[in-house]
């Protein structure tokens, strides 16, 4: 079930609506358990054969906790039992994610070709796989306490974040899940804010990112064919796209936990805004940063054990988040471009130059705009075609009426010039948003300092208008889906 679709919506509020029934009858565990069993059957819903991996992922992982906590230091002791569980989930993650790319490149070098086995990535399997080891360190470190297994299960498997993140942690969510199977008390300001912020990030995928996917899917797969101006509308309506697509995502998510009271972290904080590749992290994806920085990044020495060393782990974390979004040597390019913009920063805040905030912004954008080519490109070969693309200029196909015609050649109606004007509008449009528009969470503390009658008829409004667009097509995939 995609949040975007029909579906989902009717899984959403038949789910809310229960839950509260249940509440509202002081059957607050059986609302727990309800909870958790609705996010397994979301889980399932997208392919069956993925439910046996994410639940033995869950008891495997709960299991080797308790031991932890029961282990006799005299005996066994605490690290070895992590030592077992970080190699459980690596195993399982690599086996699923990794096997066809390591064997591929295997097959490079030994003289007899190594059958691929084709393994298809079960949803979610960074995210819970990322979730659970942090778990277990924090466990080995005695920080968790001893959470039952109905809490821990919805610290996996909560179906609002389960499928592309936030990846949450464990002290700011078991306690939550804990207070809430307490708590009978319905709390109507925190659905009617959670259902703004679901509309919110639904209009940003239905209305901006979906629709900038069909000239995104259209340029990418003829890279080989496009000239100069249709590269740039490609890769720019991809940077756009994975913008507004993990955005309303984010929001989508925090929105839904919020309809059961329930916070999930903000992922998602105007990235593009950012004046440098380090604030960019900051900013994007913000859980998978911090995942990399306490549980990687410091435990290597970050920045306390000298430049070089320091400049090394810097190299390390990008590369395992360059690994981490796919299986393939693109992949891991991006990451190493990152880590090398990282480095550069550093050396920059040595010579004490300032630049000004506006072009400190476009040229980090820029930098943003161009890594992305890779990241999306099927293989080496495209990504440099578009980038050759890029810098073919032929200053003739600006005239107003080629790039309408250019724009039609993208996947759009030839014979629709009104088509290819309101998607050169949506480009504009989500430009000029992503660097002036207010994000959604300055957008929900306006509402909650000041909500009116037109604000509510805007929501609505907007609503309406994704239920129309949602029925006009089969609802898309979110791109983090894929990584």
């Amino acid at each position: 079930m995609v949040f975007s679709s029909y579906t989902f919506l009717i899984f959403l509020i038949t789910v809310v609506a229960v839950f509260y029934l249940l509440k509202y009858c002081r059957l607050i565990a059986l609302s727990q358990w309800m909870l958790l069993a609705a996010s397994l059957v979301f889980y399932a819903w997208w392919k069956l054969e993925y439910l046996p991996i994410l639940l033995g992922s869950i008891l495997i992982n709960f299991g080797l906790s308790k031991l932890m906590i029961l282990s006799n230091p005299g005996l066994i002791g605490k690290k070895p039992i992590l030592i077992v569980g970080i190699t459980f989930n690596i195993l399982l993650l690599g086996v699923y994610k990794y096997t066809d790319f390591i064997l591929e490149n295997l097959n490079l070098v030994v003289p007899n070709n190594i059958p691929l086995p084709g393994f298809v990535l079960p949803l979610a399997l960074s995210f819970f796989t990322f979730q659970q080891i942090a778990f277990l360190v924090d466990t080995c470190k005695g920080e968790t306490k001893g959470y039952n297994f109905l809490s821990y299960g919805l610290f996996v498997a909560f179906f609002p974040q389960l499928v592309a993140g936030p990846i949450v942690h464990h002290k700011k969510m078991v306690l939550q899940f804990e207070n809430n199977g307490l708590n009978s008390q319905i709390n109507y300001e925190s659905i009617f804010k959670g259902l703004i912020l679901f509309i919110i990030g639904l209009s940003k995928k239905v209305i901006i990112a979906d629709n900038l996917g069909i000239l995104v899917d259209s340029g990418y797969s003829s890279v080989e064919t496009l000239n100069f101006l249709q590269s740039w509308v490609t890769t720019l309506s991809y940077t756009l796209q994975l913008y507004f697509d993990f955005s309303g995502y984010s929001d989508m998510a925090i929105g839904i936990a919020l309809m059961f009271n329930i916070q999930l972290p903000v992922n998602f904080n105007s990235p593009y805004r950012a004046i440098n590749i380090q604030e960019f992290w900051r900013r994007w994806h913000m859980t998978l940063s911090q995942f990399l920085s306490q549980y990687i990044y410091q435990p290597l020495g970050g920045n306390r054990i000298g430049k070089l060393r320091n400049y090394l782990n810097l190299l390390i974390v990008f590369l395992i988040g360059g690994i981490w979004h796919g299986a393939g040597w693109t992949f891991i390019v991006w990451g190493a471009m990152h880590a090398l913009a990282s480095i550069f920063i550093r050396y920059w805040w040595k010579l004490n130059i300032q630049l000004p905030k506006t072009l400190a912004i476009f040229l980090t954008f820029s930098f943003i705009h161009m890594t992305w080519i890779p990241f999306k490109a099927d293989d080496f070969n495209s990504a440099i075609t578009m980038f050759q693309n890029l810098w073919d200029v032929n200053f003739t196909l600006l005239f107003p009426q080629d790039i309408i015609q250019n724009l039609k050649s993208l996947g759009l109606d030839k014979d629709s010039t009104m088509e290819a004007l309101c998607h050169l509008g949506l480009i504009l449009g989500a430009l000029i948003s992503v660097f002036i528009a207010p994000n959604s969470l300055k957008l929900m503390k306006r509402y909650e300092v000041k909500s009116s009658f037109f604000q509510t008829l805007a929501v609505a409004l907007l609503f309406c208008l994704c239920l129309i667009l949602i029925n006009s097509s089969s609802p898309a995939k979110f791109l983090y889906f894929d990584f």
